[in-house]
Formats: structure tokens, sequence, C-alpha cells
């Protein structure tokens, strides 16, 4: 594992994808995401952990503007969020996005799902959209599945079909909001190999994830959120064997001792 880290960090291309300046959000009067600045370059894995309520997943959802913000300034790959429209979807083709329940169409083969896009989104004729939905459903292993409905799959297959999904856009970028909180344990490992691979394969990634294992071999960064804020960032290695923060010991003792 460690030598694929190493590797990894020296293939980081420069240049930033996704910057976020000064980002706050509210529910109400809950401030869940406050001064958040937070830079992620090209070929970059950032893995986001904390407690619940952290922050987490709404600094996820804000990124392709599934939350909007209060305040502040989110660009990808250069240009500013698009507040609406056709600008919007657009963006939303660029930035992947795999969530805790795998939001497949029920009424579509696992074949269409992943053609869907491709065809309404990027215009992609439907037989290039079916080849290259084909490869990426053998990329993630589901290539047998191909033609079944996603109520016939396991949670492990239906989320490896959503990431296959969100690869078929060719996306800058992908997020990845607890990816595999909702899935049986025999299913999470199936889930972060093919999130592995992706990593060794240069996507750029945000994960939000408990799963410190994955923080630890695929990540280039770990940002450690409490309490709507960045408390600490660190790589792996520094950030598990040393935290600086009390609140990331504390978080750390709790999580990995018992």
């Amino acid at each position: 594992m460690t030598k694929v880290s190493v590797a990894k960090e020296d293939a980081v291309p420069t240049g930033e994808l996704v910057v976020l300046k000064s980002v706050n959000k509210h529910f109400g009067a809950l401030h869940v995401l406050q001064d958040i600045d937070l830079s992620i370059a090209r070929g970059e894995v950032v893995v986001v952990i904390g407690p619940s309520g952290s922050g987490k997943s709404t600094l996820c959802r804000t990124i392709n503007r599934l939350e909007t913000i209060d305040s502040g300034a989110i660009a990808i790959d250069g240009k500013p969020l698009p507040q609406e429209g056709r600008e919007l979807a657009r963006l939303r083709a660029d930035v992947g996005m795999v969530f805790q329940s795998f939001n497949l169409f029920a009424h579509k083969t696992v074949l269409e799902n992943v053609m869907l896009g491709q065809v309404k989104v990027r215009k992609a004729d439907k037989k290039q959209a079916e080849e290259k939905a084909r490869a990426l459903l053998d990329r993630v292993g589901v290539a047998t599945q191909a033609d079944k409905y996603p109520a016939q799959l396991s949670g492990g297959q239906q989320q490896r079909v959503a990431i296959a999904r969100a690869l078929a856009m060719d996306p800058k970028v992908m997020l990845f909001d607890e990816p595999t909180s909702a899935l049986d344990p025999e299913m999470i490992n199936e889930v972060l190999e093919v999130m592995q691979q992706l990593a060794r394969d240069g996507m750029t990634m945000i994960v939000v994830t408990h799963e410190m294992g994955f923080a630890r071999s695929a990540a280039n960064r770990v940002v450690f959120m409490a309490d709507g804020r960045i408390v600490e960032e660190a790589v792996p290695d520094q950030f598990f064997s040393n935290p600086r923060s009390d609140r990331a010991k504390d978080f750390l003792s709790k999580i990995l001792h018992h």
C-alpha cells in the first residue's frame, strides 16, 4: 500500500481544480459551514472525516450546488459555480457525485442508467454511449448485470453502477458522500476497491467517509471537520499517527480503539 501512495504523491499534477473561499452556509440558526477555505489539486484525493453533524456532507453537496451557499465563493476549473439552468446541468456533468443511497432509476436497466446522462446531457450517440457504458460496467466489476434492474442487484453492486454512471460523464472531479454507509459490511470493500482503483488512475476525488482504512491508503490529504469548520488537514500518516488538534485526537481515540 505504501508503495502505491508514494507513487501517487509523486504523480499529483499541479493546478487547483476545486477552490472554496470563505464559504458559509446556514440551515436556519445552525451555522453548518463556517468560513471554509479548501483547494483541491487536479489528481488529488482528499478524504473528509469528522464527527456526525460536522458539515462534511453539506460541504460535499455545495460543490455541485445541491446546496446553495450564503456567502463565499466556489470555483471549479477556474469558473465560478453557475446559479441555475443549462450551465448548472453542465457543471453537474463535470462533477460526478455518488451518494449514500444509490439514486439509480428503478425502471431502467443497469445499462440504461449508465447510458442516460451520456445521451441526454453529453449528447452522445446511442451506440457509443452503450459501448462506453459496457466498458465502465466492466471496469467496476458488474458487466454481467447490464440487463438487470437495480432492484435485482445487491447494494454493493448498485453503488458500483452509480460510480460507473458518474464516470460515464467524464467528470473532472468525483464527489463521494459516505458512499458505503448504507451498505452491509461485506459489500463495503467491493465499493472501496473500485474507489481505490480510481484514485490510482489519477481521478480527482473528494470523499466523505467513515472508512479510515480507505482514508489511510487512498488519500493524499485528510481534512478533519468539526462543528462546521476545517479543524485540521494533513497527509494521512501524519494525521493518524500525530493529530495536532484536541478535537482530532478525541475523534480518533473514539473510533480507532473501540
